[in-house]
C-alpha cells in the first residue's frame, strides 16, 4: 500500500527537497504540495492524502490553525499530519499535539528517519524527534506526581472509556468506529 503525501512549507526549495526524498521511497507517494495553510486545508480535502507534511511558520495561515483545520476535516478520512520544523521550541510541539498533530520532527532529520517518519504516522502511530522527547521526559519526571483520575471517569460504561482512550490517542472517529 502507498502511502499518499501533501507537503506544505512555504520555500519552494523545501518542498522540492522532501518531494524527492518521498518520491524514492516504493511505498511514499507525493500527491501535491501547498506553500500556505489555508492551500494546505483545500488540499487536503480534495486530494484526502494519508499524511501531510505540514511547516508551521508561513504566511496567510501558520500549520498550527491548517492542522486543527486539516484533522477536522468530514467528507473524508481526515489525514494525519506530521509537523516538520527548523525551530526546536517546546511551545510549537504542545500547540502542534494540542492542534492534533500525530507527530513533531526537526527540517535536520536524516531522509531515511522522515520517510520512517511518514510511514509510522500513517500507520496511525504518534511520533516525537527524540531531542523532543527527551525535552519532555526530563520535564515529565521534573514535575509533580500523578493526580488522582478526573471524578466521573467511574461512571463511564466499558465502551465509553474504550473510546476515551482511543480518542486521547489520537484516532479519528471512522478508526474508533471500526475498533
Amino acid at each position: 500500500m502507498t502511502s499518499r503525501v501533501l507537503i506544505v512549507d512555504d520555500q519552494a526549495l523545501v518542498r522540492t527537497g522532501f518531494r524527492m526524498i518521498l518520491d524514492a521511497e516504493p511505498d511514499i507517494g507525493v500527491v501535491g504540495e501547498a506553500e500556505n495553510g489555508t492551500e494546505a486545508v483545500a488540499l487536503a480535502q480534495s486530494l484526502e492524502p494519508d499524511v501531510v507534511l505540514m511547516d508551521i511558520r508561513m504566511p496567510e495561515m501558520d500549520g498550527i490553525e491548517a492542522t486543527r483545520k486539516v484533522v477536522a476535516l468530514t467528507g473524508c478520512t481526515a489525514p494525519r499530519v506530521l509537523m516538520l520544523t527548523t525551530f526546536d521550541l517546546d511551545e510549537y510541539v504542545y500547540d502542534a499535539l494540542r492542534a492534533g498533530a500525530s507527530g513533531f520532527l526537526l527540517k535536520d532529520v536524516p531522509a531515511e528517519q522522515l520517510a520512517a517518519g511518514v510511514r509510522m504516522v500513517a500507520a496511525g502511530d504518534a511520533l516525537l524527534a527524540p531531542s523532543i522527547t527527551r525535552r519532555l521526559i526530563e520535564e515529565f519526571a521534573a514535575g509533580p506526581a500523578a493526580a488522582e483520575p478526573p471524578s466521573g471517569l467511574d461512571e463511564l460504561t466499558p465502551r465509553e472509556l474504550e473510546v476515551f482512550k482511543l480518542v486521547a490517542r489520537g484516532l479519528s472517529n471512522a478508526e474508533i468506529a471500526g475498533s
